[in-house]
């Protein structure tokens, strides 16, 4: 039997607007804000593309720095239990590798880090509608596990159209967005306080912080009690 639906809703889901906009460090930073906070808390990257040949076996950036954030130490298998080797869509990767990805094997790990920490956070791959498997996306993961969703946003030129329209697609799945997070991915952005305005108008749900360029997780951690503060 599974757990409790109350249990799982103390964890959430990481959304971003693309890949390479820092899903992965706003987890990261999250998992430091939420320790700080008193939480037993974790990481998972259910499924990572693009990982590296190592005497461990395959290894994910991502996923290693989900682990080391968290506030336990965890075998490498329960935080990332699909490791790809080729950095592609994961559907593609997945085909590569010889093999299908299924959620049954996700949901029995994330149950797992479930019972023994307050808080997982699930950090998604790549976008909201990133193909996994025929008719399984990355969506799927947040929808079926009934997870709240928090969107990051990369904040550079286009992501007003991709911050609304990914905004749109989580709602229109019925996920609840709890909020969203920018990413300062571009330090060089023009008018980036008017798109943060622009962004905290349009978007359906409150903005939680604002990462700056080039500020570590642990440093960055103060950002986002409010997003700590929407999980309690």
């Amino acid at each position: 039997m599974g757990l409790d639906l109350s249990e799982i809703n103390r964890s959430v889901f990481i959304a971003g607007t693309d890949t390479g906009i820092g899903k992965t460090h706003a987890a990261c930073t999250l998992l430091h804000a939420l320790r700080a906070a008193g939480h037993a808390a974790c990481g998972m990257k259910p499924v990572a593309s693009g990982c590296m040949e190592t005497p461990d076996g395959l290894r994910n950036d991502d996923a290693l720095a989900l682990q080391a954030a968290g506030s336990s130490a965890l075998p490498y298998a329960a935080i990332n239990p699909v490791a790809l080797r080729d950095p592609l869509s994961p559907h593609l990767a997945a085909a590569h590798d010889g093999i299908e990805i299924s959620l049954p094997p996700l949901r029995r790990a994330f149950e797992q880090l479930v019972g023994s920490h307050r808080r997982v956070v699930v950090e998604g791959v790549g976008g909201w509608l990133v193909p996994l498997a025929p008719g399984l996306f990355a969506a799927d993961i947040a929808k079926q596990w009934q997870l709240p969703v928090i969107l990051v946003v990369g904040l550079r030129l286009g992501c007003l159209n991709h911050a609304l329209l990914t905004a749109r697609a989580i709602e229109a799945d019925g996920c609840r967005l709890l909020g969203w997070v920018g990413n300062c991915i571009d330090p060089a952005m023009d008018a980036l306080q008017e798109n943060l305005a622009t962004l905290r108008e349009l978007l359906p749900a409150p903005c939680l912080g604002v990462l700056p360029h080039g500020v570590a997780p642990v440093a960055a951690a103060a950002g986002l009690v409010a997003a700590v503060a929407v999980l309690d």
